[in-house]
Parts: structure tokens; C-alpha cells; sequence
């Protein structure tokens, strides 16, 4: 059996948005920002970035909404799923979404609020980094 597994990295597009199936099962969807890190000789730049679409079942989907906010950055680890479907004028559509196995903040440009609450950066001077990260404006210094 082969799988598709995908870790990505970014920012929340938006809030998540819970919603459930008609046999009551939560749903989490979000839209992640990811923008590939370019050197070009006069420091690291964002490429073009890319956007996926996060679906987050059960449980997690309910954490997920209660824990996580637009601009918030996360690590999303799951598996790539296609669907296609036609449009009511006969068009043919398609789609490729992540189906996630597990969603964490991540922790690297800023702490977040204690649990219980929603995936806010603290303000302890770290604020303005962290919205120059969502904004996709930060650069990172040289990893080596």
C-alpha cells in the first residue's frame, strides 16, 4: 500500500470554519498560506506562495476551530485527496485538498496564549515579528 504523505508549514488564510455532515460528524476547514524560502545572494525572500485547502475530522476539527486564528502559523502533516465535480453549467471541475492527520502550532517565530485559548501570539516583543510572518514580510537570518 502506498501513501501520500505531506507536511506543510504556513499561515492561516482565515479563521477555520466548523461545520458537521448530515450524520453529525465534525469538520474543520482552513486555507494555509506556504511560501517556499529563497536565497538570492542579498538574503532569503518569499517565493510565490502557495495555497492549500485543510480538512480536519472528529475531535481535532473541533480543536482545531477552538484553537486556531487567521495569520496563525502551523504545521499541518496529512495526506493530499483530488475530487472532481461538475459545475451546473456542465464544466468540469477539480480540486486537490489535504485531509489532515494531525495540526500543531508552531512555535518557532512566536510563543502562543496558554491553552484554553485561541492561538494568539503574546505580547512580549515578539508581536511585530509575528505579523510580519503572517504577512509573509519576515526574513530568516542564514541557517548555517
Amino acid at each position: 500500500m502506498s501513501d501520500n504523505q505531506i507536511t506543510l508549514v504556513g499561515n492561516l488564510t482565515a479563521d477555520p470554519e466548523l461545520r458537521s455532515t448530515p450524520n453529525g460528524l465534525p469538520v474543520t476547514s482552513f486555507r494555509l498560506a506556504v511560501s517556499q524560502r529563497l536565497w538570492d545572494g542579498d538574503g532569503w525572500k518569499d517565493g510565490e506562495p502557495s495555497f492549500f485547502r485543510v480538512n480536519v475530522w472528529r475531535d481535532q476539527a473541533q480543536h482545531v476551530n477552538q484553537s486556531l486564528r487567521k495569520g496563525a502559523r502551523c504545521i499541518v502533516v496529512g495526506r493530499l485527496r483530488s475530487h472532481s465535480w461538475e459545475t451546473p453549467d456542465g464544466e468540469r471541475r477539480s480540486a486537490v485538498e489535504v485531509e489532515a492527520d494531525d495540526v500543531a502550532a508552531s512555535l518557532r517565530f512566536a510563543p502562543v496564549a496558554s491553552a484554553g485559548s485561541a492561538a494568539t501570539v503574546q505580547d512580549n516583543g515578539w508581536q511585530a515579528e509575528a505579523e510580519a510572518v503572517a504577512a509573509g514580510k519576515a526574513f530568516d537570518e542564514v541557517p548555517f
